[in-house]
């Protein structure tokens, strides 16, 4: 990889990226900040960690000039990331101070109001950045680069039309860099609508297989989240993310742990905003161990020195799975990626297991003490712990599973 002064970045923003502590590029970087410097518009395909921010966030901080209205719009789909990288590209311009905001909803208009008037550069939610643009509170007409990041999330939530309306309001004669970990077809059409010619950057981010230990439990559903508790008290993750199919769950799992003693918090898009933004400023700073997520909520967050993976419900894909697990062992660093498997996500694996790259080692099922679990307003299984349970005490099928590619459609239970 190259050093960021091979790069030709200037020195002002040389300066805050190593106070930051970044040395060396990564390949997103070293391919795409060439070509954005040279006035390309750029397609670069990568996933989470892989330093996307830095790729277009230092090429925009030279192109932006101050007191000159809002040069630049990065659109992404989510609020957390909208924070995210409005916090990076801040850090960045240390050195070279750019009025940089956050724009989404869940929030007061007026405030964002008053501070668009002296913004250059703005990182947004479609959502809202349609209220801005129908309020006409937001001029649009001077922006020299459009960047669309977390493009397929932002799609498959269903934005792509108003991203088409939004890229409407900029100029004809613009960058536009576009920024996905995976080219779908409204990625491809977005990008032979509304960019020039642009220049396609590859990158493969691989787990590599030696640093993270990728396993499953087959585990009743009544018994899930006893094993989950077990498992994150005797593993003692240093940071855990456990992912959850739905809201209510992420809700629920959260509150037993909290009566199991263990220090976890919810994250989804049902928190207030300034909930959810004191939630993750605790976790970044280690007050939080546990957080339990929705996929939504957690796209696009890039949390560092997370130890432990947590499925507590099987994703739908097997990329939405590689997202997932993408978040530990980063940097050299070990991690460990646990799915609890239950009745009800026998096709999910199934789809999982069908990328023949992921290979998820079955686990023999501990010994732990089954707890109670409150499910709140739904009924289920409530009461005194029961002593103890494993391997023992599961069905035959929960024991052997049908084998790769062979799981069958079963009847579905809801399981929490």
């Amino acid at each position: 990889m190259k050093r960021f002064e091979e790069l030709n970045i200037k020195p002002e923003l040389l300066r805050a990226i190593k106070e930051i502590g970044f040395e060396e590029t990564t390949a997103i970087q070293e391919q795409s900040i060439p070509l954005i410097k040279a006035g390309k518009d750029v397609i670069g395909q990568s996933g989470t960690g892989s330093g996307k921010t830095a790729a277009f966030g230092l090429p925009m901080l030279e192109l932006v000039e101050s007191g000159k209205g809002i040069q630049a719009l990065v659109l992404v789909p989510t609020r957390e990331l909208a924070e995210q990288v409005s916090k990076e590209l801040i850090k960045f311009s240390k050195y070279t101070p750019k009025h940089i905001l956050a724009v989404y909803g869940g929030v007061g208009i007026e405030r964002q109001i008053n501070e668009l008037r002296r913004a250059e550069i703005v990182v947004g939610t479609p959502g809202r950045m349609l209220d801005h643009l129908e309020r006409r509170t937001i001029d649009l007409s001077k922006i020299k680069i459009l960047v669309l990041d977390e493009a397929d999330k932002m799609f498959e939530m269903g934005f792509v039309d108003d991203v088409r309306d939004i890229i409407r309001q900029t100029p004809q004669f613009r960058r536009t860099l576009l920024f996905s970990a995976t080219i779908s077809s409204d990625v491809i059409d977005i990008s032979d609508r509304y960019m020039n010619d642009p220049e396609v950057v590859r990158v493969d981010v691989y787990v590599e297989k030696s640093h993270l230990k990728q396993g499953y439990y087959n585990v009743s559903t009544r018994d899930k989240f006893s094993l989950l508790t077990h498992l994150i008290r005797t593993e003692n993750p240093k940071l855990a993310i456990i992912f959850c199919a739905t809201r209510h769950r992420v809700d629920m799992v959260a509150k037993n742990l909290e009566r199991q003693g263990i220090n976890a918090e919810p994250i989804h898009g049902g928190l207030t905003q300034a909930r959810r933004n004191k939630i993750m400023e605790e976790f970044h700073a280690g007050k939080i161990h546990v957080l339990v997520a929705s996929d939504v909520a957690a796209r696009g967050l890039d949390i560092k020195n997370v130890t432990h993976i947590i499925n507590y419900d099987i994703p739908k894909t097997d990329k939405e799975y590689l997202h997932r697990i993408g978040r530990t062992a980063r940097a050299g660093e070990i991690g460990k990626a646990i799915s609890l498997l239950s009745e009800q996500d026998y096709d999910n694996f199934r789809h999982v297991q069908s990328n023949r790259d992921i290979d998820i080692e079955k686990l023999a099922a501990p010994q732990f003490q089954r707890l109670p679990f409150d499910f709140g307003s739904r009924s289920g299984f409530s009461g005194r712990p029961s002593g103890f349970h494993g391997h023992r005490g599961l069905s035959q099928f929960s024991r052997n599973p049908p084998a790769r590619g062979r799981f069958g459609r079963r009847p579905q239970s809801r399981g929490y």
